[in-house]
């Protein structure tokens, strides 16, 4: 009966706190402490919710009284605890490509034979010049990655884990009430 009732207490706790922590996505940070925001300018949307791929991947296992949040994507661990990463050519490639997607957007004007003076060229240059300066990086060189927090310890995470264990508590406490014999 009390092992029931300690793996009671686990699940709830899973299941409330896999649900907190998917909300820090739709606040775009950890409980009440906002995420950095990202340094490319112009850049669609939060950093953390661009595809929905890291969001999705965390998943909760509880063994034994434990619980265990993991993903499968090697970048959101680097996310949740900031860090630094090492330039590879692989990156390097990556940040090409994504500087001549943003530069082949740009529209020429066939009279000047230069640049439209449009906003959307004016976006489009400045993005493709961040992601250039990314792609002149040597390889080995170090980004600073900022951490953008979604799972670990918070005076909220402690709220959710006392109302459950109170709530479990009651709910003990009328099951034996109810089976005492007068």
């Amino acid at each position: 009966m009390f092992k029931d009732f300690l793996n009671n207490i686990t699940k709830d706790v899973e299941v409330d706190l896999s649900q907190a922590f998917d909300r820090n996505f739709e606040r775009k940070g950890f409980f009440d402490r906002k995420w950095p925001q990202t340094k490319l300018k112009n850049s669609r949307g939060s950093m953390m919710l661009r595809s929905g791929r890291g969001r999705r991947s965390i998943k909760s296992k509880s063994t034994n009284g434990q619980i265990h949040w993991s993903s499968n994507l090697p970048y959101m661990g680097l996310h949740n605890d900031g860090g630094e990463i090492i330039v590879t050519e692989k990156m390097k490639r990556f940040f090409w490509a994504m500087h001549y997607k943003a530069a082949g957007g740009v529209l020429y004007n066939v009279k000047s034979k230069g640049a439209a003076n449009t906003q959307r060229n004016r976006k489009l240059q400045g993005e493709a010049a961040q992601w250039k300066a990314l792609a002149l990086q040597k390889v080995g060189a170090k980004m600073t990655v900022e951490q953008r927090q979604f799972i670990g310890w918070h005076p909220q995470v402690d709220l959710h884990i006392r109302k459950i264990v109170d709530l479990n508590l009651k709910e003990m406490e009328q099951h034996i009430k109810s089976n005492l014999k007068p």
